[in-house]
């Protein structure tokens, strides 16, 4: 998309944001620097230039999945999303790569404004070295979590519930708010998980969320390079074919994926099982086993995200794929979601 074509979408994006919602999230919308206070959820392989930008171009704001990502391609793909968009967007980084700080400095050299920590506690270090230049934002299970994680300096906070697609915790998202948005508000907190409806973000702002994090409503946007057997298989998914996987021994504790089930999730319990061997066997300590999984991962997303191997590869996707329906523009998804809302906040005044 052109800057100019960019500008014009943003525009009407920002338009259709009414005065009452507008209020409800202006603690996130201000934080983040953007119009609609909606992040894109970080997909690895799904979450890159393209569908950043798009998002971002359309006034809401865009992470970019670092994933496994080298040092040198993450700086490749910042600069890349740069070129498509003069809009803010964020920088998603696990916080168990091997590369973690390098990755940090990479953000810093690039100016980033926003870094995100995902997939476990982040270092103080990392935390500390990102601030030097950008808001940080982690994610957080719990409430003593969360007040660890802003005494350690985030800036804002991620609760995510288990309806979400990709790695999640045990507890719902609804029971999350609740635990969680009364007794942290000293920093904005986003809600994620199983929203794809207009209405359910009215009802985490009514609770005090700053806005929202979405993913699985825009895996199958048209701005997304999923391959097309990707996206189909997300459009004709219901909601209860995205399930978790388990764990096969507490001894070894393997972090749920939620995913639509395939031949791909079969392999991955039989490759658990193999790792699972290797780690009581001393072969492997939890951190190289817990590696050794997540390289799985980042291999069958690719099979299916890139490739369009929807048997064998990874479908990861939040419960809310029930209501991915069609392949749509990300302008198109986030004005259905704000029409949504304001229909929503009218039939409360009624």
């Amino acid at each position: 998309m052109s800057e100019a074509a960019a500008t014009t979408e943003t525009s009407r994006t920002a338009q259709h944001v009414s005065a009452r919602m507008a209020a409800l999230w202006k603690r996130g919308t201000d934080y983040l620097g953007c119009d609609v206070a909606i992040l894109c959820g970080a997909m690895t392989w799904v979450s890159e230039r393209n569908l950043v930008a798009a998002i971002s171009n359309a006034g809401a704001f865009g992470i970019i999945a670092c994933g496994a990502m080298t040092p040198a391609l993450l700086d490749a793909e910042i600069k890349a999303t740069r070129a498509l968009t003069k809009k803010p967007f964020g920088i998603n980084l696990i916080t168990m790569h091997p590369q973690l700080m390098e990755l940090v400095d990479v953000c810093g050299a690039n100016h980033a404004a926003h870094v995100v920590f995902a997939g476990g506690v982040p270092p103080g270090e990392a935390i500390k070295r990102a601030k030097a230049f950008a808001k940080v934002t982690c994610f957080a299970p719990a409430a003593v979590l969360a007040k660890r994680l802003i005494k350690n300096g985030a800036d804002a906070i991620v609760i995510e519930g288990s309806e979400a697609g990709g790695h999640i915790g045990p507890v719902s998202t609804s029971v999350l708010a609740q635990e969680i948005l009364p007794v942290i508000r000293d920093v904005p907190v986003f809600v994620a998980g199983g929203i794809g409806r207009g209405e359910a973000i009215v009802s985490f702002l009514e609770m005090g969320a700053a806005g929202v994090q979405m993913g699985t409503r825009f895996a199958a946007a048209t701005e997304s390079i999923a391959h097309p057997k990707f996206k189909q298989a997300f459009i004709r998914a219901a909601a209860r074919e995205a399930m978790p996987t388990v764990q096969l021994d507490k001894r070894f504790p393997v972090i749920p994926v939620r995913a639509l089930m395939n031949q791909g999730t079969d392999a991955f319990m039989a490759m658990q099982r193999h790792v699972l061997e290797k780690f009581i066997g001393g072969e492997l300590d939890q951190q190289a086993a817990q590696l050794e999984i997540e390289h799985f991962w980042a291999g069958a997303l690719r099979r299916a995200v890139i490739d369009g191997d929807v048997e064998n590869g990874s479908l990861m996707a939040g419960q809310s794929v029930g209501m991915v329906t069609a392949e749509l523009p990300v302008a198109t998804i986030i004005a259905e979601l704000l029409a949504q809302a304001d229909a929503a906040l009218a039939a409360r005044a009624g």
